[in-house]
């Protein structure tokens, strides 16, 4: 007799499961890959994205890519997610940890089909890991801080290979030397948000400056900011979260007065409240008013008479930026503007650069922070600049954090390859052939490298199989001349962090798609639910017919 059906989920469900499953969510991956394949290394493409909004996005940050592509596929978001993790962490190798854990997964495709189980691969894959890392450790070279030359050059050179794949490696070294001046200007603990970037259209790349200090783009101003100061020597300056103007009142206010002499007395409380604080703010000895509230037309003319100079609507990161820089304190009242809550810097001026005009202070006598104008052409260039410097940004503070380097341009990945392909052989059962596969998936790198080039990709592959073969550790492609190269002797350095984390991200993410066997979507309920008031069919906005 024949069981009755038993239904357990929602009519409309979607649930697939099993070996077709595994291998769609593989499928999908290999999608994502290949929407950045082809913007790796110094030769890649950038790729133009369009939002709804009509907004144009041009890029070859791998990261910023996969964020845009708005990716529907649950599986495949694992690798839009690993992607973000990398630039959270160490700014850069974002294509490369996407590409290769999209690798990692097409490689052990056929053994899917085969039955081999997906645990058994996962388990053979962790040992790999776990193979790598501990080989990245031991041929990653230190570079000892006790030469402080020594050390920049490690920093200008991690950099310069950064910039190299950007939109801006044709000025990489320019760039390179302005983003470790920055990083070097920092306190020990490196915080992102004391570089503040400005970006200014016009002029070329190259007047792209940094300012040793903070600059910050000319606030709203009102009547009398004209005739103000723009340029001081050794200034005191006031930062305030104080309102410097007359204030209408908030809620409806009733006052009742019988005579005329009464309501000047009001009006003239208002303006002595103002007066009293300008007076205080004045008396303090202050050159330089900055508030994060704004600062009215009386208050702008009464400072421009006593010949200093006011900015309201003042950004909340560049006062903070201006207070971790000059000293002082941020001030919610005038009571007690003494000296220890006042700032100072060796000069603070007003300049025109391009279009704006900016007011810079610099001689910070605690500077621990710094700010890069960033100038070009198109907008999108510029914001793609921005883009460019803050993985550089990143990248010499992880070197500065850990010292080690490694080779890039495929080496590091060929010496793994090599070390695992080789110690494969030394094991018996499956695991031989997957930790062989993880070799393998490791070649994508380079390979990626030669056919973004227009290389032949099998013969240069050749030639670096047999140089790490016969001991050449850092040998990776030569973009330049179309052949292999020392790169450690090159100077395409790379901290070892970096490689570390992507590994160790694709291959997390390449196990948790393989684990997945099965799918199951919940259809959206097209009636409503029991919470919701049922609406009555309407008939019109009439009183209705009498029943």
């Amino acid at each position: 007799m024949m069981q009755p059906q038993i239904i357990v989920l929602k009519e409309g469900t979607e649930a697939s499961q099993g070996k077709s499953q595994v291998v769609s969510n593989i499928n999908a991956c290999q999608v994502v890959a290949d929407a950045v394949r082809t913007t790796l290394g110094p030769r890649g493409m950038d790729k133009l994205m369009v939002d709804p909004r009509g907004g144009v996005t041009i890029s070859n940050d791998g990261a910023t890519i996969v964020k845009l592509l708005d990716v529907v596929h649950p599986a495949a978001k694992t690798l839009v997610e690993i992607a973000k993790s990398q630039d959270a962490e160490v700014g850069d190798g974002t294509t490369s940890v996407t590409m290769l854990a999209a690798e990692f997964l097409k490689q052990v495709k056929a053994f899917v089909e085969d039955n081999v189980h997906p645990q058994v691969i996962v388990r053979a894959y962790r040992k790999a890991t776990q193979l790598a890392l501990a080989k990245i450790q031991e041929i990653a070279i230190k570079i000892p801080r006790d030469n402080p030359e020594q050390h920049r050059q490690l920093l200008l050179k991690c950099a310069s290979t950064t910039l190299s794949s950007k939109l801006v490696a044709s000025q990489k070294d320019f760039f390179a030397k302005m983003v470790v001046d920055a990083v070097s200007l920092l306190d020990e603990l490196l915080p992102m948000d004391m570089i503040g970037i400005k970006k200014v259209q016009g002029g070329g790349l190259e007047d792209s400056r940094l300012v040793e200090g903070v600059a910050f783009k000319k606030t709203f101003s009102y009547a009398g900011f004209e005739m103000q100061s723009k340029k001081y020597d050794n200034p005191k300056i006031a930062l305030l979260n104080v309102e410097l103007e007359l204030k209408s009142e908030k809620e409806n206010a009733e006052i009742r007065i019988d005579n005329v002499e009464e309501y000047q007395n009001i009006v003239d409380a208002e303006w002595n409240i103002l007066y009293n604080k300008l007076e205080k703010i004045h008396l303090s000895g202050a050159k330089v008013v900055l508030s994060k509230l704004p600062i009215g037309d009386v208050a702008t003319q009464y400072f421009a008479d006593r010949d200093m100079f006011c900015a309201g609507r003042v950004a909340d990161e560049d006062l903070k930026r201006t207070f971790q820089a000059c000293g002082g304190a941020i001030q919610t009242s005038v009571q007690s503007l003494t000296d220890d809550v006042l700032g100072v810097c060796e000069r603070f001026e007003e300049q025109q650069i391009g279009g704006d005009r900016y007011n810079i202070f610099t001689g910070c006598p605690q500077a621990k922070t710094c700010t890069l104008i960033l100038r070009g052409g198109a907008e999108q260039f510029i914001e793609e600049t921005e883009r460019s410097l803050h993985d550089a940004i990143m990248i010499v503070r992880r070197a500065i954090k850990n010292d080690s380097v490694v080779a890039g341009g495929g080496a590091i990945e060929m010496e793994l390859s090599k070390y695992l392909r080789d110690y494969s052989r030394t094991i018996a059962g499956k695991q031989q052939i997957l930790i062989g596969a993880f070799a393998k998936a490791l070649e994508i790198i380079p390979r990626q490298l030669c056919d973004n080039a227009g290389f032949d990709a099998t013969n240069i592959l050749n030639k670096l199989r047999q140089k790490h073969a016969q001991g050449g550790t850092w040998y990776g492609v030569d973009i330049h001349n179309e052949d292999v190269a020392d790169n450690f002797d090159a100077c395409v350095w790379e901290p070892s962090i970096v490689k570390m984390n992507a590994i160790t991200a694709a291959s997390e993410a390449c196990c948790l798609v393989l684990s997945v066997d099965e799918t199951i979507k919940n259809p959206k309920s097209s009636a409503p639910t029991d919470d919701r008031p049922v609406q009555m069919p309407g008939r019109g906005r009439g009183r209705g017919r009498p029943f």
